[in-house]
């Protein structure tokens, strides 16, 4: 019996088949004019983050739901930062799909000496009572 291959760029060679954590795809953000516009919109506090949401404007690409993912130097050293940010990554990936809307960016910005330790139901939670307050007016 031969060993099963190893997946190559997240797909299985042998059934083509993607890992769950590879399907979904957010777009992130990365320039620094989406996070200040994004900074200027709604933003919604929780025990383990800020989230900052906005409805893209009809000039820019309104297709899908764009991310980014911020942490200062008040959340710890680059181990702690880093943490934090995979941390609020894995969130994103598993609520956004279903509660973000189409056509947002939202900002997910680490607390310090929370958003490490908290436990990661409570981040699940903490992001989609966010995003249900600053979609209160929108639904």
């Amino acid at each position: 019996m031969t060993p099963p291959e190893a997946p190559v760029n997240g797909v299985s060679a042998d059934t083509g088949i993607t890992p769950s954590a590879v399907s979904v795809c957010l777009s992130t953000l990365q320039n620094r004019p989406d996070f200040l516009r994004a900074a200027r919109a709604r933003r919604q506090g929780t025990g383990g983050m800020m989230v900052q949401a906005r409805e893209r404007s009809k000039d820019e690409p309104t297709q899908g739901i764009r991310v980014g993912f911020t942490c200062s130097k008040k959340v710890g050293n680059a181990v702690a930062r880093n943490r934090a940010k995979r941390r609020l990554r894995e969130v994103a990936r598993q609520i956004l799909p279903d509660q973000g809307l189409e056509g947002w960016d939202y900002v997910l910005i680490g607390k310090a000496e929370v958003t490490a330790s908290r436990p990661f139901d409570q981040l699940k939670s903490d992001l989609i009572y966010a995003l249900n307050k600053l979609h209160q007016d929108r639904k």
